[in-house]
């Protein structure tokens, strides 16, 4: 992993910069305000806390991995299980880890001061579908035009070439949670992308396991569907990848470690 010195950005003039020690007036690489982010993030953290501590039942594993990250260039590759639960319950982790949490969401003090250096990577159309999706959009939402999918049916169509270079900025930014396979189907394809991506980066790579979140939500994670249901979240040591590894080798180490190699009876 090359050093990426931490971008940041204000509303203020350069020479102001230095006086906005609260980060009232930092902004994103977008141009989003930080604050009205952290604001965002800790109202849904507040309205979504219990369906993962009280409703369910969450276990974390491997927050250690975390906690000597450093505050950008890193990027969290998991498998896929719902639109926006799986994304809710990395932010909640992420923002307990910065209070000095291990393995932890309690109790839920950490979103009285949430991390704002945090996004995620998501098909543009599902976060235009309604205002709660265009809400979670706004807490850090990198959009990108998907071109083998879309509305539920599979399609061709051309390359999202603004994608890496916005995951790029974010990058050099904070932290960024993508779902390489781009879907909730299990077992699905890394898709290559992410292997460029990596190489032309070489960001730190944290794999993420997860499940249960298929279980207890709906596709798109809002609803419940099964109560009482464990949801378990593994964060793995990061990966180590050469500079001589080709894509597709990149590609097989994502896959395993992230556990989507398909078994025999799916093949």
């Amino acid at each position: 992993m090359k050093y990426v010195k931490p971008t940041k950005f204000s509303y203020l003039p350069k020479f102001l910069m230095p006086l906005d020690v609260l980060g009232i007036f930092e902004r994103d690489p977008f141009g989003n305000s930080l604050l009205v982010r952290r604001m965002l993030i800790g109202i849904v953290g507040w309205l979504t806390y219990a369906r993962y501590t009280v409703v369910n039942r969450i276990q974390i594993e491997g927050t250690e991995n975390l906690e000597n990250l450093p505050i950008n260039n890193v990027l969290f590759l998991s498998n896929h299980q719902t639109y926006f639960a799986d994304v809710i319950a990395f932010f909640h982790i992420f923002c307990a880890v910065k209070w000095g949490f291990q393995n932890t969401m309690l109790p839920p003090v950490y979103l009285l001061g949430p991390r704002a250096r945090q996004y995620y990577v998501a098909a543009s159309e599902t976060m235009k579908k309604g205002i709660v999706p265009r809400i979670f959009s706004a807490g850090g939402a990198i959009t990108i035009e998907r071109s083998w999918r879309a509305e539920g049916r599979e399609v061709q169509r051309a390359v999202d070439t603004t994608a890496n270079d916005k995951i790029a900025k974010a990058l050099e930014h904070g932290w960024v949670v993508s779902f390489p396979q781009g879907t909730t189907s299990p077992y699905a394809p890394v898709r290559k992308g992410t292997g460029h991506l990596i190489k032309n980066i070489d960001p730190i790579v944290v794999p993420v396991v997860i499940n249960g979140f298929r279980r207890a939500f709906d596709k798109k994670g809002l609803r419940f569907k099964k109560r009482n249901t464990l949801l378990t979240v593994k964060f793995k040591e990061p990966l180590t990848i050469s500079p001589e590894d080709s894509v597709d080798d990149i590609v097989a180490k994502v896959r395993h470690a992230i556990e989507q190699d398909a078994p025999e009876w799916v093949k």
